[in-house]
């Protein structure tokens, strides 16, 4: 039985899924809740949000991400950073996960990707629980109701939790399995029912497809001045680096949190929603995203409440550190109605550094920009992926490797053009450790990486004088109105001076042998700028 609006020439039948039990077709929030309490996948907290739980994945597993290998991605795609599947084992997979899913009950959602209208893709998702449908229409971009009707999907994503993938019939790792095939516009998920799968897979699609029109596709977040798209910035950086929370700033227009495209006209979302971690989340620190774990339909996924009165425990990491809320955009109060923006004046790099070496803000120049993002740097933290307990550090290029179908270079390229167009202003700001590494220092205090980041978007560090860092080569303000000088300077900030000469050089090392694979495809000025 079919019920909800759709394309009446689109339903899952004309695209070859048959056998199915109920489908529901683009339900609301509020009808995807009622499923899914009605098929127990939660319960309704505070406010009348989505509590859920994750089971045994409370994260990504990017080790089960598959391309698959055919003539359409054999010379496109970056084979050493993505796991191949053959075309006959995605044939498997998709005929033994439509006949899993015979007599079972789905619900599609069809949704839009990407807030400019001219780069617009059609996503449909088929996902086996309810509260997937409500994540999704957070995440992505909702069509007015009348645009169902000749809706055609550009993309079709299915998620079946319960299915367990045959890694030798399938040509996959394990049980579980992320299937990207970009020539039938099909992705297939199984075995997890992490919700972050659904919208990376997503997003991965759009980093394949978008540099092929010439749009740089990033891994960043994205707000702009008050009254005024021409003033934007752009935040790149991983999970676990401040994106979301510090582009949630009262007072700027929020664009988006988490995946945007950078074209001539300017910035624009690829999403509708956001996608927050939760752990120590403050009212005081953070007020716009904690106002929205207590809002109607924002689903809270993995978090330890009070059984009795349903308050939720923000510094309770029992379940995972990758506790998160999902939302639409407009419960931002500050969040732009149109997703859409000018060209950023500042490119924002984050890093979490565990080593507790790199200052909170350096000035990058174009040459720099480009080294950085390449190198990627930062601590992957506790949760965000599988078996990840404590930060580690790593090199994730473009600032989100798991994402990047195509080699670093063409979005590094496409990067460089876009900054040397448009006379951005760059930044390498660590919201990492600071007076000693992980486990001896302190987390980068949040006000102050704040106010660093609102004397750069203002023009206050234009007036500053800095200096070159001895270690690193990029510029670091010598002093800043209202920020402790020390904090500026990172070996002020340990009391073993000798140890943080120590770590720093450890570091310079690994920024080396990590770049030493770039340097065949850069050119000469990036060379100069290289680390060690």
């Amino acid at each position: 039985m079919n019920n909800g609006r759709v394309n009446p020439a689109m339903r899952l039948e004309d695209q070859g899924i048959t056998g199915l039990g109920n489908v529901h077709y683009n339900l609301l929030v509020s009808q995807l809740m009622e499923k899914a309490l009605q098929s127990g996948e939660g319960h309704i907290g505070l406010g009348g949000t989505m509590l859920v739980s994750t089971g045994k994945f409370t994260g990504r597993s990017p080790k089960d991400k598959h391309v698959v290998r055919d003539d359409v991605t054999e010379d496109t795609i970056w084979w050493e950073n993505n796991t191949a599947m053959s075309e006959e084992g995605f044939a498997n997979l998709k005929a033994d996960m439509l006949e899993h899913m015979k007599g079972k009950e789905f619900y599609v959602e069809d949704l839009y990707a990407n807030a400019d209208k001219e780069h617009r893709l059609n996503v449909r998702m088929v996902t086996e629980f309810a509260w997937h449908g409500i994540f999704m229409r957070h995440m992505l971009r909702r069509p007015a109701r009348v645009e169902l009707d000749s809706f055609v999907p550009g993309l079709t994503v299915i998620n079946s939790p319960s299915f367990k993938a045959d890694p030798e019939r399938h040509n996959c790792r394990s049980e579980t399995v992320i299937a990207l095939n970009l020539k039938e516009k099909l992705i297939l998920i199984g075995g997890t029912e992490y919700a972050g799968e659904n919208k990376k897979s997503v997003f991965t699609t759009l980093n394949y497809l978008l540099p092929e029109k010439g749009v740089m596709a990033m891994h960043c977040s994205a707000n702009h001045a008050p009254g005024d798209t021409s003033e934007t910035a752009v935040f790149f950086g991983l999970s676990g680096t401040g994106k979301t929370t510090l582009s949630a700033d009262p007072n700027r227009v929020l664009i988006g949190d988490d995946e945007h495209g950078w074209d001539s006209k300017g910035v624009f979302n690829f999403e509708g929603g956001c996608y927050a971690k939760t752990i120590n989340l403050s009212p005081d620190a953070e007020p716009e995203i904690f106002a929205t774990t207590s809002m109607f339909g924002t689903v809270i996924e993995n978090m330890v409440y009070d059984e009795d009165s349903l308050k939720l425990d923000f510094d309770d990491d029992s379940l995972t550190p990758n506790m998160r809320c999902a939302y639409p955009l407009f419960y931002i109060d500050n969040a732009s109605a149109t997703g859409v923006a000018g060209h950023p004046r500042n490119v924002i790099m984050l890093t979490c550094d565990a080593f507790g070496v790199l200052p909170p803000i350096a000035k990058l120049s174009p040459a720099q920009a480009m080294y950085h993002f390449l190198s990627g740097f930062t601590s992957k933290v506790a949760g965000t992926e599988r078996g990840v307990t404590e930060p580690q550090p790593t090199f994730s290029t473009c600032f989100g490797a798991p994402f990047m179908p195509r080699r670093p270079e063409v979005y590094g390229n496409l990067l460089m053009e876009q900054i040397a167009n448009h006379h951005a202003t760059c930044w390498l700001v660590n919201t990492g450790w600071s007076g000693g590494a992980y486990g001896t220092g302190s987390r980068m205090p949040i006000k102050a990486t704040r106010g660093l980041l609102s004397a750069a978007l203002n023009g206050t560090l234009k007036t500053v004088a800095f200096q070159e860092d001895p270690y690193f080569g990029f510029e670091v303000p010598v002093e800043v109105p209202g920020i402790e000088t020390d904090l500026l300077h990172p070996r002020d900030t340990w009391k073993d001076k000798s140890a943080y000469d120590e770590q720093a050089k450890k570091l310079v090392a690994m920024f080396k042998a990590n770049f030493e694979q770039y340097l065949p495809y850069v050119d000469n000025e990036v060379k100069a700028v290289s680390i060690g």
